[in-house]
């Protein structure tokens, strides 16, 4: 069995996105997502290139990888666990919901 790093996300965006532009050019839209299930979780999320603008309160499925980046803040080494989208898609839009979910089923037999 092979190694798959695959996250998909279903919440709410729970703070304005916060929209940095990048050295190369690229923009990226940091933006907290709030799950709910058996409990309640905020996952940071990065978005790079966004391909829509959410504005708070907005229902997302977020399709990504986990990554954790190390930085340097205050003269000491910091680091941020957070999901790198693939995707984000808006939760009432069915037909591309249901493929991205199929696209990453897809992914995980694969990898199995």
């Amino acid at each position: 069995m092979s190694a798959v790093n695959l996250v998909v996300l279903h919440g709410r965006v729970s703070s304005p996105p916060r929209v940095v532009e990048l050295p190369s050019g690229s923009v990226l839209h940091q933006i907290e997502l709030t799950t709910r299930g058996d409990e309640v979780a905020t996952v940071p999320v990065a978005w790079f290139d966004p391909t829509d603008h959410l504005e708070e309160g907005a229902e997302v499925i977020v399709v990504g990888q986990v990554r954790r980046r190390f930085f340097r803040a205050g003269g000491v080494t910091a680091s941020r666990t957070e999901v790198v989208a693939e995707r984000v898609i808006r939760a009432g839009r069915r037909r591309t919901v249901a493929a991205a979910l199929a696209r990453a089923a897809d992914a995980l037999r694969a990898a199995g």
